[in-house]
């Protein structure tokens, strides 16, 4: 059999772990649905830190593993694939990070420059030229807000206003407040993030008395959440998101096995495990090698083709 590391934070804090308990879980059922894969899965818990994925990569390693699965965040990214390098083993990494790519570490996941290039360059194609916003300030926040600048400028936009907002309450009408008057000049608002927080930022705008109703609301593919649905405030908002029908269909299938809705997440880690089989049944000794991966034709996923 080959074998085949799965590394995921299964102990990790907050939603980390019921997150990569549902992508061990499609995983498991990518190789359930595939015909006959010789694959053995080796699946190692990081604890969603750098020491733990480090650990995580040699003992897989040592146990065989011809490629890497995961891990999933920034941080635990870079350590596994140094290990994973120096045996010349790839690594394809679940994080949204692009940062941590690099020779023989590939990124299966929703990068969110992508979400907002689309978004922003879809509001002006609508129209919009006056754009606000308000990013959550966490790693992911940075990402977004250094590409929403960039897309912005390249649709010849203008910048009204951007705020910065932490978790709590108070940060996030804090940053509602100070918005204010860049938000009278605008007319579109850009907030990017979880959709819990993105929820509270919607219900801070309502409460603050701003006319949502005349500015477009625009997201990122977190909005693709039954959270961001259920709140009023949010409705006919724009966001970047894959066609859904793939999802739908994988949602089915995994409620039917698991007895639960599974998290946005859950479908990178069936991609990567079908992906391999499929390399394995096709691809002989070559099957890891870079030239098959960066293959420029992409592998056809749940969610349309990756690459």
């Amino acid at each position: 059999q080959v074998k085949v590391a799965l590394i995921l934070p299964l102990s990790g804090a907050g939603n980390a772990g019921p997150v990569a308990q549902a992508m061990r879980n499609a995983a498991e059922m990518a190789l359930a649905e595939f015909s006959s894969p010789n694959i053995q899965l080796l699946v190692k818990d990081d604890a969603g830190n750098s020491f733990g994925a480090q650990a995580a990569a040699q003992s897989a390693l040592d146990e065989g593993a011809e490629i890497v699965l995961g891990p999933l965040f920034a941080p635990t990214v870079g350590p596994a694939g140094q290990v994973a390098r120096t045996r010349n083993v790839p690594v394809i990494a679940f994080s949204t990070d692009s940062s941590v790519a690099t020779r023989g570490v590939y990124l299966l996941s929703f990068l969110p420059e992508t979400d907002v290039d689309r978004v922003i360059g879809f509001a002006a194609s609508r129209g919009k030229r006056s754009f606000a916003a308000l990013i959550p300030e966490n790693a992911y926040g940075n990402v977004v807000d250094a590409a929403f600048r960039s897309a912005v400028a390249r649709v010849g936009g203008r910048m009204a206003v951007v705020e910065r907002f932490g978790a709590d309450p108070a940060s996030i009408q804090g940053a509602v407040q100070r918005a204010g008057p860049g938000l009278a000049q605008a007319d579109a608002l850009f907030i990017p993030g979880d959709p819990d927080l993105v929820a509270q930022v919607g219900q801070a705008l309502a409460t603050a008395g701003v006319n949502i109703r005349r500015l477009q609301l625009v997201g990122t593919g977190l909005w693709d959440d039954q959270r961001i649905y259920a709140t009023s405030a949010l409705q006919n908002g724009w966001f970047a998101a894959p066609e859904p029908g793939g999802f739908r269909g994988f949602v089915n299938r995994y409620r039917g096995r698991y007895g639960q809705e599974p998290p946005r997440a859950a479908t990178l880690a069936y991609d990567a495990v079908s992906l391999v089989a499929a390399l394995v049944k096709t691809q002989g000794d070559q099957r890891f090698s870079e030239t098959v991966l960066t293959n420029p034709s992409g592998f056809a996923g749940i969610d349309g083709i990756f690459r």
